[in-house]
């Protein structure tokens, strides 16, 4: 029989598509039934490193992991990881098609890549049973329509029942529906299966009205109306909202460290280990920002290195950055931070934007060539501070030479990576991932100052929060409906949808 697909659309970015794919594909997993995520297309500066040794989405990554399986690059075949405000590296099936394509030029190449979005969608279908598809943005911005492979191009390709998800959180979910209905062709809103409410708050008795009105005005149903489960820590595309403000400074929080927030960051999913630890006072260092006092700064990834490394200097951090370590602070940086730590960045092909070379804040001894070949690797090893073991993955297009490299911050198997200054303060890696275990959490953080560092075990946390989003949709969604479009009967331990679950959500 061949595979069974469902696709999660949403009427806006950030209405609870990645989520929502999440937590079904743990149901599904729950159940034993063989499933595999699948994104046409996506765009996002957060990335990871697939078993095949390609480059495919985190969102993606961490919806594999929800079906208990490892990331693979057919999961993600398209990839935009935006560069500059008009241009965007592309990802094609894990490998650099382009290194900065223009949005422009993206528009007329897409048809070029529904073939291969095909191929990779086929392969899928061949191995697994299911598969659960996320949508990019919404099927409804009509300026992206001609030759879309991300949305209803795509649902219509492969012939694919589609489910809408709206954020009712962001306010006016009903014009929300109604609008992207609209605007949609009949051929289309015939894919349309029904819709899902997303991150309410409140009594569900107080929406049934809409929810009649709705369902009577388009003739499909509400699936459920999922509450708002707060403080959940997923992998985001791009936005710092699961971790900017998260804690509020704790009670508990003993240690300060501030992430400088480039404008092109990468990777920002390094530090969510970080919001979570309960003696970190976390913060996100932006645009007119002061510094100001803390045990650690992060210079984090970068998509544009030499850029950010100027926007760093127009804010006038970089004096503010040597004084904190005049005053015995510590500072980090990860792959493109890393870079900004040397004496020079060099770029003569124009990798990320014009060809030339920066000059870094001189804090290691050593230099960096920006290349066209992106280095990608997983990797296991150990601490140079204390041999902790430590995991995570390399994405990087540079490659650094010079002195400082023979003071190593880890140690993998044949080789090594990073460095620390002479003096410990500084240190520099290209490992992302970097926090993700829990021995390395608490190593960096006593070599920050931190001299009793609780443990907290970031993987289990992300295991947590998958069941809590599964758990969310087994009690608020109508899973008999999920089964239908899957071609299944119903098998669900709970099929409440709106009606019941009107008495007991809040």
């Amino acid at each position: 029989m061949p595979a069974r697909p469902l696709m999660i659309q949403g009427t806006t970015s950030n209405a609870g598509k990645s989520a929502l794919v999440t937590g079904l594909c743990r149901l599904l997993k729950r159940r034993h039934l063989l499933t595999v995520p699948f994104k046409p297309q996506n765009m996002s500066l957060n990335s990871a490193v697939a078993v095949d040794g390609g480059e495919i989405g985190r969102a993606q990554a961490l919806q594999a992991q929800a079906c208990g399986l490892a990331p693979g690059i057919d999961m993600n075949p398209v990839l935009l990881k935006p560069s500059t405000t008009r241009g965007a590296q592309l990802i094609v099936q894990g490998k650099v098609r382009e290194a900065v394509i223009d949005a422009a030029e993206y528009h007329d190449y897409k048809r070029e890549l529904l073939p291969l979005v095909l191929e990779s969608y086929n392969r899928l279908a061949a191995d697994f049973d299911f598969i659960l598809i996320e949508g990019a943005g919404s099927p409804a911005e009509i300026n992206l329509r001609d030759g879309d492979i991300a949305n209803m191009g795509f649902a219509q390709a492969i012939n694919c029942p589609v489910i809408l998800v709206a954020d009712i959180d962001r306010g006016g979910v009903f014009a929300q529906i109604i609008g992207t209905m609209e605007l949609l062709t009949e051929e289309e809103r015939h894919l349309v299966k029904g819709f899902v409410i997303n991150k309410f708050r409140g009594d569900l008795e107080i929406l049934k009205p809409g929810i009649d009105w709705l369902e009577k005005r388009t003739g499909k149903p509400v699936i459920g109306v999922v509450p708002f489960l707060d403080r959940l820590m997923l992998d985001a595309e791009d936005s710092l909202s699961n971790l900017a403000g998260q804690k509020a400074a704790s009670e508990q929080a003993t240690i300060s460290i501030i992430v400088m927030r480039f404008p092109r960051i990468s990777n920002q999913t390094d530090f969510e280990p970080l919001a979570l630890h309960p003696q970190v006072d976390l913060r996100f260092a932006q645009t007119g920002d002061q510094l100001g006092n803390a045990d650690l700064i992060i210079l984090p990834g970068s998509k544009n290195v030499r850029e950010d490394l100027e926007w760093l200097r127009a804010q006038g951090w970089e004096p503010e950055i040597l004084r904190h370590l005049r005053y015995g602070g510590k500072l980090l940086g990860i792959c493109g931070g890393f870079q900004m730590l040397g004496q020079y960045i060099h770029d003569p092909a124009g990798v990320e934007s014009g060809t030339g070379s920066s000059l870094g804040l001189g804090l290691l001894q050593m230099e960096t060539i920006l290349a066209e070949r992106k280095q990608l690797a997983l990797v296991d090893g150990r601490l140079a501070i204390d041999s902790s073991p430590v995991s995570g993955y390399e994405i990087h297009m540079g490659v650094s030479r010079g002195e400082a490299l023979k003071r190593p911050a880890v140690f993998l198997n044949g080789r090594s990576d990073g460095a620390v200054s002479q003096d410990g303060q500084t240190m520099g890696t290209y490992l992302h991932g970097i926090f993700d275990r829990a021995e390395a959490l608490s190593a960096i953080l006593f070599w920050t100052g931190l001299k009793a560092p609780t443990k907290c075990d970031y993987m289990t946390a992300r295991e947590r929060n998958i069941d809590l989003i599964a758990d969310g949709l087994e009690e608020s969604l109508n899973l008999d409906i999920i089964w239908q479009c899957l071609g299944r009967k119903s098998n669900s331990v709970h099929t409440r949808g709106i009606n019941e679950s009107a008495k007991t959500t809040n």
